[in-house]
């Protein structure tokens, strides 16, 4: 995009944990950045280093909520990232109806301000569209696997739901619109108590607590560093395709071969504790990135030691100071 310094993009979302470092992705490159969260699942802490900034805006606010959107009517921005929607297993299930509403007429409500303002619009989905999959790797193409009334289903199909919301958009006002599966995303500013693996593993470690494996540990995952994900979701900015994007690590890991990586990172000595396996969990994931390779030259750089050396370093000096 040209004159950067002049552009405003929105991110929904934006105190999360993907959002918040986009903000501050954006910022560092000159742009004037909109951040709108709820804060339900979110946390201003993420972003709060950021707030003296002048060309950074915090508005509190549900994109759900009819109400609330017209506070964002008076923006023109030329970018709308849509993240907002609650993203670990544990606040997805603690506010089910509001995961699906947030994909449906919170997504519809942004999708109508971006074709107001003629915004490129990006949706934030995820490698869940894909469920518990039977083909590996996981290309775009494939249509997934998932259980459409199972506990999960509040966040596979409210994504899934959002994607399909997203190219209607696209067909019928002929909206800029792009699509990035999002798989497994760690790093600095994850809450270790949000039931997603990485955190959770990383926290018990730390304190030299069982590290909890479900069922055997031998499914898989894999393991994007959060910087690689950013570059990634900046990139599709320029990309002239609506059709979804996957963006994440190639390289697999089981979750007992991730504990055992933690372990030694951190030099515990917690034992393996093993617990019965969650409904639908998926037993595998891995993302065919041939599209975003060709498409906008991505793939990641750090790997998964580097990453989580790093993020264990986070750990200690957020958790303990």
């Amino acid at each position: 995009m040209k004159n950067k310094k002049k552009q405003l993009i929105m991110v929904a979302g934006g105190a999360g944990f993907i959002g918040s470092h986009l903000c501050e992705f954006l910022l560092k490159r000159g742009y004037q950045v909109i951040c709108v969260d709820n804060l339900m699942t979110g946390n201003y802490q993420n972003i709060l280093h950021l707030s003296d900034k002048p060309e950074f805006n915090f508005i509190k606010a549900d994109i759900s909520n009819n109400q609330d959107i017209k506070k964002l009517k008076p923006f023109s921005p030329k970018v709308i990232f849509n993240l907002a929607s609650p993203a670990s297993p544990r606040d997805y299930l603690a506010h089910p109806i509001e995961t699906m509403r947030v994909g449906s007429e919170g997504t519809r409500n942004l999708l109508e301000l971006a074709l107001s303002k003629q915004a490129i619009f990006i949706q934030a989905s995820t490698s869940e569209v894909y469920g518990d999959p039977l083909v590996k790797p996981q290309p775009e193409s494939y249509w997934g696997n998932v259980n459409p009334v199972g506990p999960r289903a509040v966040y596979d199909e409210a994504k899934r739901f959002a994607e399909a919301m997203v190219m209607t958009y696209h067909r019928r006002y002929q909206l800029p619109t792009r699509i990035a599966r999002i798989f497994n995303t760690y790093g600095p500013k994850m809450k270790f108590n949000d039931g997603r693996v990485v955190p959770t593993l990383i926290y018990q470690a730390l304190n030299e607590l069982p590290l909890t494996i479900f069922g055997t540990g031998k499914q898989t995952r894999s393991f994007c560093y959060i910087t690689d994900m950013i570059t990634g979701l900046y990139r599709l900015i320029n990309l002239n395709d609506p059709y979804p994007l996957n963006l994440g690590n190639p390289v697999e890991v089981s979750i007992l071969q991730l504990a055992r990586i933690i372990k030694n990172i951190t030099h515990s000595h917690s034992r393996f504790s093993f617990l019965p396996l969650p409904a639908d969990d998926p037993r595998e994931r891995k993302p065919d990135i041939s599209r975003a390779k060709k498409l906008i030259n991505w793939c990641p750089k750090i790997g998964l030691i580097q990453g989580l050396s790093l993020t264990v370093k986070w750990f200690k000096e957020n958790l303990y100071t």
